[in-house]
């Protein structure tokens, strides 16, 4: 094998420092710099998306903030506007039921009158009919009765 023979180790050597030597050169003049610019670019590019992202997380917490002040006005308008509304109904409620006491005041107090009249008139019939009782009671006991003093047999005990 030509590469283990001592005579031309020396050269070998040489020529790999210089290869190697060249090759550092090139790689540190040229391949180098453009990776060490790729990478910084990349992560330039990187801050920057983070920094986008950074903003688009303002922006969007900015946004929920104001959709939750929007559902907490708009929440507050509907309470409202719905207590609004049962304070009207309310109120008609409240005025319909005093219209409806008042007419069922009127109904029972032209009942309670129609009663009071009723109640005279039987009371009236009643004296009529404990009279024809009382005078014909008396008539079949005793024959003959005075109607004028059932009559008043009658009003002494009514009262």
């Amino acid at each position: 094998m030509p590469q283990l023979a001592f005579e031309t180790f020396v050269p070998q050597l040489v020529w790999l420092t210089i290869v190697f030597g060249f090759l550092y050169l090139v790689l540190a003049r040229v391949a180098l710099p453009r990776v060490a610019t790729v990478l910084e670019e990349r992560r330039d590019r990187i801050a920057d998306d983070l920094d986008q992202a950074e903003q688009f997380k303002r922006q969007t917490d900015e946004a929920i903030a104001a959709y939750e002040r929007a559902l907490a006005e708009a929440r507050a308008h509907a309470h409202e506007i719905a207590q609004a509304t049962r304070d009207r109904l309310n109120e008609e409620t409240e005025r319909q039921r005093k219209s409806i006491e008042a007419r069922l005041a009127e109904k029972i107090g032209i009942a309670e009158k129609q009663i009071a009249a009723t109640k005279e008139k039987a009371l009236g019939n009643v004296r009529d009919v404990a009279i024809e009782v009382a005078n014909a009671v008396v008539t079949e006991l005793l024959g003959n009765a005075d109607r004028a003093a059932a009559e008043r047999a009658v009003d002494n005990e009514l009262k």
